[in-house]
């Protein structure tokens, strides 16, 4: 096997446009058409981890931390980051990072976390804007069904909880054909009107490629004509943490607990309680201060995350529990998520957790 099949797999779960700006999520070292023996699976790209490769001969890391989040001018081995990259290309080890585009999707970080928590009917705690498309195309009339189950196939039309959506309506097509065309229907050099169906659907920009791809092939004509127009509207399946329900309310320092126990931290950073139940519950892996808002504006009871500065604290305003758990704790189940994809897509290759527990905070 070689890294592309790895990469291009994670690629269609959790698809690199889905990263945050500021991410470098994707092939760093390596390339893709090197064979690969087997897989090492960690949180972080470090020295210890590159060493632990090498011991059991695993020439591919899957890690969900970029090692290099910003360029590199020099590769002197000066720091951790670059004698890591050093190593690795010395041992012809490639690393592969799986960062923000995983904590944006379903079945990615934040869901683990919802799984752990045992909460129900969790969703998108805020959904990305200007990801959607709608393509608007025109089919002869019999030839509807055909094209609408191409484009459904590829990922097209899907919204929340419904997919095969689409609008159709009918009217009449034209055109000429040249004496260089093959047409469908029509003959050359006479103007032709065929009744037609109005086609629309929507979908993800990271799928167009495969939507278009799929039109063509499925269209009867030698030229097919569609429009494709971007769109404002939310994306539900993916963005940035997540919001559920517990499925019985729990008092705050039970819940407080409850979330020690299950993410093995040292401690947990809380601001004042609020003398309330616990039922709704927003999450966000990683850094997720950010996202404070949304969790108030959704009315989550409490908001379980990391990295919160002191001044962040008081933003919660006595609306909302924060419960800085850690960073590394908060995304530690990421090694579990990479381990279930590709064990299920690839159930007879070689992947080993790692373990090196990469944590660089320590409690007293």
């Amino acid at each position: 096997m070689k890294i592309n099949d790895i990469v291009s797999f994670l690629e269609t779960i959790a698809p690199l446009s889905f990263q945050e700006s500021y991410d470098n999520s994707g092939l760093i070292v390596g390339d893709e058409q090197q064979e690969i023996s087997s897989v090492l699976i960690t949180i972080d790209t470090i020295e210890s981890v590159v060493d632990e490769a090498i011991e059991i001969g695993a020439n591919l890391i899957v890690s969900h931390h970029p090692i290099v989040f910003t360029a590199l001018k020099k590769i002197t081995g000066s720091n951790y980051i670059e004698r890591t990259i050093i190593k690795a290309i010395k041992h012809n080890i490639a690393i592969y990072a799986c960062h923000t585009n995983l904590d944006s999707v379903f079945g990615g970080v934040n869901s683990k976390i919802c799984e752990k928590l045992e909460l129900q009917n969790y969703k998108i705690l805020s959904p990305i804007q200007n990801h959607l498309q709608k393509l608007v195309t025109f089919v002869p009339v019999d030839n509807i069904n055909s094209v609408k189950e191409a484009v459904f196939n590829e990922g097209a039309g899907c919204i929340g909880n419904y997919d095969n959506v689409s609008f159709s309506a009918s009217g009449n097509g034209s055109f000429r054909a040249s004496e260089k065309a093959k047409p469908f229907v029509g003959e050359v050099g006479k103007i032709h009107t065929e009744k037609e169906l109005r086609f629309e659907t929507i979908f993800p920009k990271n799928i167009q490629n495969k939507v278009i791809s799929a039109l063509i092939k499925a269209h009867p004509y030698e030229e097919v004509a569609y429009d494709i127009y971007s769109l404002q509207n939310r994306y539900s399946k993916v963005g940035m943490g997540m919001i559920g329900e517990l499925k019985n309310e729990i008092n705050e320092l039970d819940f407080l607990n409850k979330i020690k126990n299950i993410f093995k931290t040292g401690s947990i950073r809380y601001t004042n309680l609020l003398s309330k139940k616990i039922k709704k519950v927003a999450v966000c892996g990683g850094s997720g201060s950010f996202l404070l808002k949304d969790a108030i504006a959704q009315k989550a009871d409490v908001f379980v995350s990391s990295d919160f500065k002191y001044h962040q604290f008081f933003d919660a305003d006595n609306k909302i529990l924060i419960a800085d758990i850690g960073h590394y704790e908060s995304e530690q189940f990421t090694k579990d998520v990479f381990y279930s994809l590709l064990t299920k897509k690839f159930p007879n290759f070689a992947f080993y957790f790692s373990k090196i527990n990469s944590n660089p905070i320590n409690y007293l």
